[in-house]
């Protein structure tokens, strides 16, 4: 999907990218963690972040029409801010923060997959799976299997009904007890909850590498951006809701690392935890199929804009194969030696502040699309204090955290820095200004 410039999408189609991308491996992963976070509140947690998606898709719909380019994100970046040091930087973060999105896929993968086996069994099944999904599929990925990628379809249907079912045979049982106000934590943490998940909302921004090939894209783009990251806002909270009103938090707790699969035994029994389980480990295997594909492209695309070592822009066999393998070494190593808060914290913060730029850049390019810029504004605010709430949290309750977060931001800008500096690269905007087939393709859905 992308290669072709023949091939144009429909409004369902690219609808089906956007929820594919964002209903991937990471509701899977990061839903117990939620629960621990914010406790009965955890609807309303993943509503918050649903909020930071649905103002950021405004932002996107705009410059998605205005600029339709497989570059999406680098693109609208490089428009906006020019070929300076800091969209440079950003580029780079947005590689970095889908490298970490790759090693959370992994990471729920591996914990789902683990299940399977006896309990003693199961840390050091969790690694093997999580490290064997990320190898066989960066191998698939640079032989280019074209079966792989017509399944992802497939997986994105299966995997979206097995949640409507447990969603919707879950909503008769729930203990509306177990969501009383009582249980929600205090406003603050609610907010940090919800940022901390957010990287589950990442992937809608996907549309935007599909704009030159979608059908009267001024009318379609907008309305899939819309209703992607609406039916996924509402699928999240009743979720939560389901999982929350079914399981006690101390269980969920002590399941966090496959909670939806728990929460779907008391009303399912054995069958609902294995439907779940089987149906996280097609997530998570797409997710990473996709991830690698995706941020494969991605870095071939800022290396081809001057912003990675020319070794990246390097294509064999037609494929950016050196930093498919790269990204899915380092997705790698971030998933067995880090534990699941830490990734997602990595995650969400690196897409949350992808996003306010991104608001920002509707701001600043607002007359050229036509944008009501005070809503581009609040989008772009509201991803700074998200992210406030979510640096609060982290410092909070593992402050040790914080250099984590520190290492992804401030090793992007370094990286930048460093490269300019010993190479003299800059950006070469035309490389991404402009539509067409020239690009080596998008991510397909997770």
């Amino acid at each position: 999907m992308g290669d072709n410039p023949k091939e144009t999408l429909g409004f369902w189609a690219v609808v089906a990218i956007g929820v594919g991308g964002m209903v991937g491996g990471g509701i899977f992963a990061v839903l117990g963690l939620a629960v621990v976070l914010a406790g009965g509140g955890t609807p309303v947690a993943f509503a918050i972040a649903g909020v930071v998606a649905a103002l950021t898709s405004y932002s996107y719909a705009k410059l998605s029409v205005t600029f339709p380019s497989q570059g999406g994100t680098v693109t609208f970046l490089n428009q906006a801010f020019g070929p300076g040091w800091v969209t440079g930087s950003l580029n780079i973060l947005l590689w970095a923060s889908y490298v970490v999105t790759l090693s959370l896929y992994a990471y729920a993968c591996g914990s789902y997959g683990a299940t399977f086996f006896p309990e003693a069994w199961r840390p050091v099944m969790k690694h093997v799976i999580l490290s064997g999904g990320i190898v066989v599929f960066t191998v698939v990925n640079c032989l280019g299997a074209t079966a792989v990628g017509r399944s992802e379809t497939l997986i994105v249907v299966v995997k979206m009904c097995i949640l409507a079912f447990v969603a919707i045979f879950g909503l008769w049982t729930i203990n509306w007890s177990g969501l009383a106000p009582s249980t929600w934590e205090n406003p603050i943490s609610l907010t940090a909850g919800g940022m901390i998940i957010f990287v589950a909302y990442e992937g809608f921004e996907l549309i935007a590498n599909t704009a030159h090939n979608t059908r009267d894209p001024a009318r379609t783009l907008p309305r899939a951006y819309y209703t992607s990251v609406g039916a996924v806002v509402i699928l999240y909270i009743v979720i939560a809701m389901v999982v929350v009103g079914n399981l006690p938090l101390d269980r969920i707790a002590a399941a966090k690392d496959y909670a939806l699969a728990a929460a779907a035994q008391p009303f399912l029994g054995r069958f609902g935890f294995l439907l779940v389980a089987v149906a996280a480990l097609l997530a998570t295997l797409s997710a990473i199929n996709a991830t690698l594909f995706g941020s494969a492209r991605i870095s071939y695309i800022i290396a081809r804009d001057g912003e990675l070592p020319r070794e990246l822009e390097k294509k064999i066999h037609g494929r950016p194969l050196e930093g498919l393998v790269l990204t899915g070494l380092l997705g790698l190593l971030m998933a067995n030696f880090l534990d699941l808060s830490s990734i997602s914290t990595m995650g969400s913060a690196g897409f949350l502040l992808i996003f306010a730029a991104v608001n920002l850049a509707n701001v600043v390019l607002g007359r050229r699309t036509g944008s009501r810029r005070w809503l581009s504004g609040l989008g772009a605010l509201v991803c700074v204090l998200a992210l406030a709430a979510l640096i609060w949290k982290t410092i909070d309750t593992a402050p040790q955290r914080i250099w984590i977060l520190v290492g992804l931001v401030g090793g992007s800008t370094a990286l930048e820095l460093v490269y300019r500096a010993l190479t003299g690269r800059h950006i070469r905007l035309t490389s991404t200004q402009s539509p067409g087939p020239a690009a080596p393709g998008v991510a397909s859905p997770k």
